[in-house]
């Protein structure tokens, strides 16, 4: 269930039709895709008709908002709990290889969310409880000057309140049904970030 947040990423690259995620050593060693590439300029991916960098207008697909090419998706390396440090550098990474971006580009985590029902999205700034998530414990440590934005992704929680019980069920596979009520929260994510790009919600 702690993969809720890789999961519902992996889907956005898929609905917003990015290039393929690939590994990147300047970003903390995490894998990385850019609808805009700031690195592999004009450089063709497996589709040719497609440029990771400046789509050419006429083959530009109709369900990429004008303003998503500014996105760059990021999927952590390391485990949940020590993700902070990674995040810390692979932002700041991006920052100096984008430096367009660098005054306005905000940081949007995802994560799961255990307090919500399954596939339910919450957002909130930076700062506040982190409810017991480790997670985003280690992100407040190296983040404390940074500001970013936190999508929490409902994963539910089990009857018990035991922390064993607790563990056990964050750490288990989804089930096919839950897999499939995750991805799906993956079109409530992507307004939720345009909502945030057009400065509706500020960190």
């Amino acid at each position: 269930m702690h993969s809720a947040g890789h999961v519902v990423l992996a889907r956005i690259r898929e609905l917003r039709d990015f290039a393929a995620f690939r590994p990147s050593r300047r970003l903390a060693n995490g894998l990385v895709t850019y609808e805009a590439d700031p690195i592999r300029k004009h450089e063709f991916t497996a589709n040719p008709i497609k440029l990771l960098t400046g789509r050419l207008e006429e083959t530009r697909p109709e369900n990429i908002p004008t303003g998503e090419e500014n996105w760059t998706l990021w999927q952590s390396p390391t485990l949940m709990n020590v993700s902070g440090k990674a995040v810390r550098t692979a932002f700041n990474e991006w920052r100096k290889e984008t430096a367009e971006f660098a005054n306005s580009g905000l940081l949007v985590v995802l994560h799961d969310e255990l307090e919500q029902p399954l596939g339910k999205v919450r957002v909130r700034r930076a700062g506040g409880s982190h409810k017991g998530h480790n997670g985003l414990k280690s992100l407040g440590a190296y983040l404390s000057n940074t500001p970013y934005i936190k999508v929490g992704i409902g994963i539910g929680r089990p009857e018990s309140r035991s922390p064993e019980d607790v563990a056990k069920y964050v750490l288990r596979k989804m089930s096919p049904h839950e897999l499939i009520t995750v991805r799906e929260a993956a079109g409530d994510v992507i307004g939720k970030l345009r909502e945030i790009q057009e400065g509706n919600l500020k960190a």
